[in-house]
């Protein structure tokens, strides 16, 4: 098909063209671009605007329908991508009951169990932690992009007592790819991602990266 490189059977006969009169027919430029081109690996898109502002919105009519009152919520986004879904989420309930959940924004850096194992290297980057309310009594929804091993999640967790002593901590994910190797699940998720270890996901965002996707990527980048 296309160059006559091969034709259907009719009736009994099939014909071929062999790569040998391709090449001698072909222009030296079109041999050179197809035997000198690497070949290009195609990153999956999973998740793209639209799908990821439907998942959030559909997270957020569970959260108002699991919370029969809102008055005690609060949304604490873990840095540096669960503070955008955080507040997207925030805006959503506000649509949907008319009340703005307060949100926070939580750095786990310190509370990382990978920190001692790596005392040589570059010093890891702190960002700011700004809860400008008290999460005492407060059912606490810990929004984070993708969850992976649990243990973010775990650090997420010790830094937020820190603050206080909330009701209950409820988790919300955009994306949970497996492999856990803590006992954590998430009571919202955007999509089930069945994944290999060989592979990562990545998130990104209009508000830090310019665009909105969840991509699969081969190679474990975290």
């Amino acid at each position: 098909r296309g160059n006559g490189a091969y034709c259907e059977p009719v009736h009994t006969q099939t014909c071929f063209t062999s790569i040998a009169s391709v090449r001698r027919s072909a222009p030296p430029d079109f041999l050179l671009s197809i035997t000198s081109t690497p070949a290009r690996s195609i990153v999956p898109t999973v998740m793209e605007a639209d799908r990821i502002g439907r998942a959030l919105m559909r997270i957020s009519h569970e959260i108002v329908e699991r919370n029969r009152s809102i008055d005690a919520l609060a949304l604490v986004g873990v840095r540096t991508r669960g503070v955008p879904i955080a507040e997207r989420i925030a805006g959503n309930v506000e649509e949907i009951v008319g009340r703005l959940i307060p949100t926070g924004a939580l750095d786990i850096t310190l509370y990382r169990d990978d920190l001692m194992r790596h005392t040589v290297g570059p010093q890891p980057v702190l960002r700011e932690t700004a809860i400008p309310f008290s999460i005492d009594d407060r059912r606490i929804l810990l929004v984070d992009d993708v969850l992976y091993t649990g243990r973010t999640v775990r650090a997420a967790l010790d830094a937020l007592v820190d603050f206080g002593r909330p009701e209950s901590i409820q988790l919300v994910v955009l994306v949970d790819r497996g492999h856990r190797e803590l006992p954590i699940k998430a009571d919202y998720v955007g999509k089930n991602l069945p994944t290999s270890l060989a592979q990562s996901v990545q998130v990104t965002l209009v508000e830090i990266d310019g665009t909105d996707a969840v991509k699969v990527v081969e190679g474990a980048l975290t």
